[in-house]
């Protein structure tokens, strides 16, 4: 029964897919790059790069900046919280908490707290907790980074996965087959869709996402089952992050900023 919901839910966005809908957008402004990996920026009006292993923050007067050579490259970096961010070095299971100047808070190493935990994947989640998807058991755990300990919620994640984003309340993964997947702090799971084959993607929130095939852009709304193409002026691009209402578009040279509202 399952394979008959996804094949139409599938079968839905490829009928409305084939409709090519598309999204106006206004462009806004242009910055160089200079060999920085553009990660993203929050609401405080602050960029964040990776340069040479370097966590930098940035904005039109000041630039902070983090390094942590012991620990290895820098496998990601949360920023849903301006005030906190975390850095995870996945090769040391290595958790970095720094303040909004980038000065370091607390350092946790998962090995010596405890070695049944092999992260993945890390996210800031509430109540003093990171969301960790600990590898070996395939298991989805909050680990309160206060107490230094940490439960299990759902079962074990059958399959690979092939992205994970998380929230303060949520944290989202699609599978192998592109079954995309949330689930909360209290363990409930719910299956929001299947979505179409993807390259690069980001979860606005269980009702919308963005996701680029080809060097085009869409935007798939989860309530209609409707995908709309973004119309940009970039031919190909590496990435691109979206936040209240501003859509990044960042080239190896250059990031272009767009005024965009999402259906």
């Amino acid at each position: 029964m399952k394979n008959v919901v996804y094949f139409f839910l599938l079968f839905g966005f490829t009928l409305v897919f084939g409709q090519n809908k598309k999204l106006k957008t206004t462009e806004l402004n242009t910055t160089e790059l200079e060999n920085k990996t553009f990660i993203g920026f929050d609401g405080l009006g602050n960029n964040y790069y990776i340069k040479d292993n370097v966590f930098i923050k940035q904005n039109d007067t000041q630039k902070w900046e983090y390094k942590n050579v012991a620990l290895g490259k820098i496998t990601s970096v949360d920023y849903v919280n301006p005030l906190q961010l975390v850095v995870f070095y996945e090769d040391f299971n290595t958790i970095i908490t720094l303040d909004n100047q980038l000065n370091e808070i607390q350092k946790l190493n998962l090995f010596d707290i405890d070695n049944t935990i092999f992260a993945s994947k890390i996210g800031l989640a509430s109540q003093n907790q990171f969301w960790i998807y600990n590898s070996l058991t395939q298991q989805i755990l909050l680990f309160d980074y206060l107490k230094k300990t940490s439960k299990e919620i759902g079962n074990p994640i059958q399959g690979d996965i092939q992205y994970t984003q998380s929230d303060f309340n949520n944290f989202y993964w699609i599978d192998d087959v592109n079954n995309w997947y949330a689930i909360d702090i209290f363990g409930k799971v719910a299956l929001l869709a299947n979505i179409p084959p993807f390259e690069k993607i980001q979860i606005i929130d269980s009702e919308k996402l963005l996701f680029s095939r080809d060097n085009v852009l869409y935007c798939l709304n989860n309530l209609t089952k409707t995908v709309y193409e973004i119309e940009i002026v970039e031919k190909s691009f590496q990435n691109y992050y979206y936040k209240d209402q501003i859509l990044a578009i960042f080239t190896n040279q250059q990031i272009k900023n767009y005024k965009i509202k999402l259906p």
